[in-house]
């Protein structure tokens, strides 16, 4: 099935070139990013611990219930606020992140401030795992070919963790991971033989579509 698609409706910056179209499209699920990469149950833990310290500490002192509790209140409030904090971020960049798989290449599309899209041809993709977690969600890593890279930072929290050195662009908190996993292999099985060069292309959102004509080996040729 070949699907057309327009930067306005579905994060990409033109109408693909002839012969390419979308495999899967999709955003991260927030509640799994929150987990995954704002940590939000360890920060909570960690908050948890902290306040049954606190507690039990000043009860061995021979505090009153009523006066334990009572200095209990700005922690509590501070954790509440912590977690909400990093749980609204999270929803953020959920719902300004798309992640599409055509039979050619990837795209990342991403950035809450400043809308940033990752052309990923499946020429400089080595190779891509998959890490299932038990919510039905994974995070799909890419790693890359040649010397090219794209900044940690500048990625995060798309990015594999720890891979500071040579980052690994990440599908994070993708929905029905197993099934986008194993299509996204299919398709770099059957993707088309590399070009002589090829290189990663990460730029603002509005100047992806002369991204694509620049550097895509797919892109139709100028008249």
């Amino acid at each position: 099935m070949n699907i057309r698609v327009k930067k306005s409706q579905n994060a990409l910056p033109e109408e693909l070139p002839p012969g390419e179209f979308v495999l899967w499209q999709g955003k991260p699920d927030w509640q799994s990013l929150a987990l995954r990469a704002f940590h939000v149950r360890k920060i909570g833990i960690y908050f948890v611990i902290i306040l049954a310290w606190r507690l039990a500490q000043q009860l061995y002192e021979g505090s009153q219930l009523q006066s334990v509790a009572s200095n209990a209140g700005p922690l509590l409030l501070l954790a509440v606020s912590a977690v909400a904090i990093l749980a609204l971020l999270a929803w953020v960049y959920a719902r300004t992140t798309t992640y599409t798989i055509t039979n050619r290449r990837v795209f990342m599309c991403f950035g809450a401030a400043l809308p940033m899209m990752l052309n990923l041809p499946f020429q400089i993709v080595a190779t891509a795992a998959a890490k299932l977690h038990s919510d039905g969600t994974a995070d799909i890593p890419l790693q890359l070919l040649g010397s090219d890279r794209v900044a940690y930072l500048q990625l995060w929290p798309h990015a594999r963790a720890w891979r500071l050195k040579h980052p690994e662009p990440t599908l994070r908190s993708v929905p029905d991971g197993a099934r986008v996993a194993k299509l996204l292999a299919s398709a770099l099985t059957t993707a088309a033989p590399p070009p002589a060069s090829q290189a990663i292309e990460a730029a603002p959102a509005e100047s992806v579509a002369n991204t694509i004509r620049a550097s895509s080996p797919f892109a139709p040729a100028a008249a």
